[in-house]
């Protein structure tokens, strides 16, 4: 008998993550072995349960989805990823993918799109839904991200994005600490950081910021 791919499921919505469960135990060669609705809890997950994929929204409570993709192929490179976002935009394709991600698939794809995204890749290929490929291939042979001018969002450290989106959240400077296991002065001296490089002089226009990006959902 074949052995199941173990996967795990990163979603904030339940009623979608149940529905992802449903749609991916429903295949005899698949297995969720586990399941989180925010970025930390997924880690944890993921060195818990050691899945052959991770399937992850970019807009994840306290750990943003890109951060997610980072930490876990700098413990766990053999992992397969794919993001499963409504984001159609290149900056997000493009970060996913150099982040470490394996496929790129839309929300509004169709199951048996999801189920041919995962399939492909836990046989060591690349997927990205077909809506949005033609358009990121066009950039690479334009050249366009080359040439694009640094926007004041690529001058943000990854630390300093993970603070932007837990402030955004509402989270207080204490919490943000627990959260990332730093000091709190530190995520002072982030903040301090991300608000000079924004030009940004409060935690209200750092929400807007944050929505406008798309780092959180309002």
């Amino acid at each position: 008998m074949l052995e199941k791919k173990r996967i795990v499921i990163a979603e904030d919505h339940t009623i979608l993550r149940q529905g992802l469960k449903a749609l991916l135990r429903s295949n005899d060669d698949l297995e969720v072995v586990g399941e989180a609705e925010d970025g930390l809890e997924t880690i944890r997950c993921i060195e818990k349960k050691n899945p052959d994929l991770l399937l992850l929204d970019l807009n994840m409570p306290k750990m943003d989805g890109i951060s997610v993709i980072k930490e876990v192929k700098k413990r766990h490179s053999a992992i397969k990823i794919i993001v499963l976002t409504m984001h159609k935009q290149e900056e997000y394709i493009l970060e996913a993918f150099k982040s470490g991600a394996e496929g790129y698939c839309l929300k509004a794809s169709s199951h048996d799109e999801l189920i041919m995204a995962i399939k492909a890749v836990l046989s060591d290929k690349f997927y990205i839904s077909p809506e949005i490929s033609e358009k990121v291939l066009e950039g690479f042979l334009e050249g366009q991200k080359s040439i694009k001018k640094r926007s004041s969002w690529d001058t943000l450290t990854q630390r300093e994005r993970e603070v932007l989106k837990l402030v955004a959240e509402d989270y207080q400077n204490k919490e943000i600490a627990d959260y990332l296991c730093i000091s709190v002065k530190t995520v002072e001296k982030h903040r301090a950081n991300i608000m000079e490089k924004l030009y940004l002089h409060s935690a209200s226009a750092l929400t807007a910021y944050a929505i406008e990006k798309g780092i959180i959902m309002k």
